[in-house]
C-alpha cells in the first residue's frame, strides 16, 4: 500500500497535477477529493500554517477551540444529503456526535425559546410559545420547504455556462427568486408574523450575518431547514474534518502544502495556466480552482490588465462582504459535567425583539448593548474531548464586531498593536463575559484562560480583506446577480465554496461538489447516493 505523505512533511512540488485548488476549505478540499475520486492529482495551496480553512482547530495552554464549525444539520441523518457527501469525500472516516433534542436555545431578556429536531417538532414548540399565531407559523414552515425544492435548479444554473444559464434561467431561476430578492423580514410580515415571533423565528440570523430587514429570505429558509432536524458536531473536534478528507487526495498522488501563499494566477493567452507562489514559484496544471472567495480571486489573484478587460470592479459593486465578528475563547480547569454545559447553543439578545434595531444602534454606539451573543460549549458537544483534554472544558462566545472598528491597526503586528487596541478587545471581552455568567453564574471564578479574536485575525489568517467570515453577505441582490459561479469568464479557471452557492459548512461542501461536476462533467449528487 502506498505511504501516506503528511502535509507538514512537503515534498518536492511537481508541476505534473492535474489541478491545484487555491485554499484548503471544505469548498476546495471536497472539491480536491472528488477529483482525486475521480483519478486527477490535485494541489490544495493553503497559505495558513494549519490547513482546514474555517474548519481547522486554534489551540492555548491545555485547550483547543473551534474556530468556524459549531455544529452542522443535518449531516447525522443516515442517508441524507449532507451524510452522504461526508460519507463519500471521507470513505467514511468522519463521525458525527448528535447534539440532542434541543439544539439552539433563544433568549430576550428572561424568556428563552427551545428549537428542538424535527418539522412537526419544531411547529408544535414554535405554537406552543406563540398559540395565537400557529396559521402563521404553518405557514412560514411552508415557505422554508418551497425554498428548499427551489434550491437544486437554481444552483444548477450556476454551475452551467454563462451562456447556457441565460437561456436557463426562467426555467431554474424563478422559483428560488420569489423567496431570495425578498428579505426575510417582508416575507415573515406577509405570512403573518408578529415582530416577536419574526424574532425567534430568525434568532439563528447570526449563522449568516444579516438581520431580517437586510437577509435574502432563501439563505434564512436554507439555514432554517439545515438544522430543522437537529444539529451535530464532529468526533474529535472539527480538524477531524480535514484529517478525514486528506488520505481521500493523497491515495491518488495529490497533496496539500501549508504555508504556502499564491500570489497570482497566471493567465496566458487569455486562459489561466497556473499559479505563482508568494516566494516567485510557478506552478503549472490544466484547470485551476479558487478557493479563497470571489473578492481575493478577482480582485487580487487576477493580473491587473485582465481585471480591467473583465470590468471586475463593476461587476462586484452589486456585492458586498459579510459580516465581521469577535470571538472570546475561554478554557475552565473542570470537565464539561462538573460544570453543567450544555450541548446547546445560546443566541442571547436584547429584550425588545427588534434584530434590525438592535445591530442599527450598536453599530452607531458600540459602547452599548450588544445586539446579540451567540454562546457554544463545544467540549460538551465531542464526546472525545475528555480523552484529548481530560479534566478541561472550553466555551466560546461570539458576536457581531465590524471591521472598521479595528482598521487603524490592520497594518500592526500581533501583541503589537498597543493599548488602545488592548482596551477595545478588553471591553467586548468584559460584555461577553458578563453575558456567559448571567446564563451560567456558576462559570464565574472557574474561567482559567480567555482570549478574544478580533476581525484582524480573520484577515491574516483567512485573507478576507474586511475580516468578514461568510464570503459575499446574503442580500437580496447576492442571489439576483447571476456573476458569482463555478465557471469565471476565464477560461480553465473556476470557483468554488461558499461564494458560489451560500456561507456554512454545507454551502461550500455543496459549492465544491457543484464544481466537481462541472469539472467532471457529471451529476456529482447521483454519483454521491449511488456510492
Amino acid at each position: 500500500m502506498k505511504k501516506i505523505l503528511s502535509y507538514k512533511q512537503r515534498p518536492q512540488i511537481t508541476s505534473s497535477y492535474d489541478a491545484i485548488v487555491i485554499g484548503s476549505g471544505i469548498g476546495g478540499m471536497s472539491l480536491a477529493a472528488c477529483l482525486s475520486k475521480a483519478g486527477k492529482r490535485v494541489l490544495v495551496l493553503e497559505r495558513h500554517y494549519t490547513p482546514g480553512g474555517f474548519t481547522h482547530v486554534f489551540k492555548r495552554k491545555h485547550y483547543e477551540w473551534d474556530v468556524g464549525v459549531h455544529y452542522v444539520g443535518d449531516v447525522h441523518r443516515e442517508g441524507k444529503l449532507l451524510n452522504r457527501m461526508f460519507h463519500y469525500i471521507t470513505d467514511g472516516r468522519l463521525e458525527w456526535a448528535e447534539m440532542g433534542e434541543v439544539y439552539d436555545r433563544m433568549v430576550f431578556g428572561e424568556e428563552v425559546y427551545d428549537f428542538v429536531k424535527g418539522r412537526e417538532a419544531f411547529a408544535e414548540q414554535m405554537k406552543s410559545y406563540f398559540p395565537e399565531e400557529a396559521h402563521a407559523i404553518d405557514a412560514y414552515m411552508q415557505a422554508i420547504y418551497q425554498v428548499q425544492r427551489a434550491t437544486k435548479p437554481y444552483f444548477l444554473e450556476k454551475a452551467m455556462s454563462p451562456g447556457l444559464g441565460w437561456v436557463m434561467s426562467p426555467l431554474l431561476r424563478n422559483k428560488m427568486m420569489k423567496y431570495a430578492a425578498r428579505t426575510t423580514l417582508s416575507v415573515l410580515q406577509e405570512l403573518g408574523c408578529s415582530p416577536r415571533l419574526i424574532a425567534v423565528l430568525t434568532g439563528q440570523f447570526g449563522d449568516y450575518g444579516l438581520p431580517p430587514g437586510q437577509s435574502s429570505f432563501a439563505m434564512h429558509a436554507m439555514l432554517a431547514k439545515h438544522y430543522m432536524n437537529g444539529g451535530a458536531y464532529p468526533v474529535g473536534g472539527s480538524s477531524s474534518i480535514f484529517d478525514s478528507i486528506l488520505p481521500s487526495i493523497q491515495q491518488a498522488g495529490g497533496q496539500v502544502y501549508t504555508r504556502a501563499e499564491v500570489s497570482q494566477i497566471l493567465i496566458e493567452k487569455g486562459r489561466a495556466v497556473g499559479v505563482r507562489m508568494q516566494d516567485g514559484q510557478e506552478i503549472y496544471a490544466p484547470k485551476i480552482i479558487s478557493n479563497a472567495g470571489a473578492f481575493n480571486t478577482y480582485l487580487n489573484l487576477l493580473p491587473e490588465a485582465c481585471k480591467q478587460k473583465l470590468n471586475v470592479d463593476q461587476h462586484l459593486t452589486s456585492y458586498e462582504p459579510s459580516a465581521s465578528h469577535a470571538c472570546l475563547y475561554i478554557g475552565c480547569r473542570q470537565p464539561a459535567s462538573a460544570l453543567q454545559l450544555p450541548k446547546a447553543n445560546y443566541w442571547v439578545y436584547p429584550d425588545n425583539y427588534d434584530h434590525d434595531l438592535n445591530v442599527a444602534r450598536y453599530l452607531q454606539k458600540p459602547e452599548g448593548e450588544l445586539p446579540l451573543a451567540y454562546i457554544s460549549f463545544p467540549s460538551a458537544k465531542d464526546p472525545d474531548w475528555e480523552n484529548r483534554y481530560p479534566n478541561t472544558s472550553t466555551i466560546q462566545v461570539i458576536t457581531l464586531a465590524p471591521y472598521h472598528w479595528f482598521a487603524p491597526w490592520e497594518h500592526q503586528k500581533w501583541k503589537k498593536r498597543g493599548s488602545e487596541y488592548e482596551a477595545l478587545k478588553e471591553g467586548l471581552s468584559e460584555k461577553m463575559l458578563q453575558i456567559l455568567f448571567r446564563l451560567h453564574p456558576n462559570l464565574n471564578g472557574h474561567i482559567d484562560y480567555h482570549e478574544l479574536s478580533s476581525p484582524l485575525s480573520t484577515r491574516h489568517f483567512s485573507n478576507y480583506p474586511q475580516g468578514e467570515i461568510y464570503g459575499v453577505s446574503h442580500t437580496p441582490q447576492r442571489f439576483k446577480n447571476r456573476f458569482l459561479r463555478v465557471k469565471t469568464p476565464i477560461p480553465n479557471l473556476y470557483l468554488t465554496g461558499q461564494d458560489v452557492v451560500t456561507a456554512g459548512i454545507g454551502g461550500a461542501l455543496f459549492g465544491g461538489m457543484l464544481t466537481a461536476s462541472t469539472l467532471l462533467k457529471k451529476n456529482m449528487l447521483k454519483v454521491v447516493y449511488e456510492s
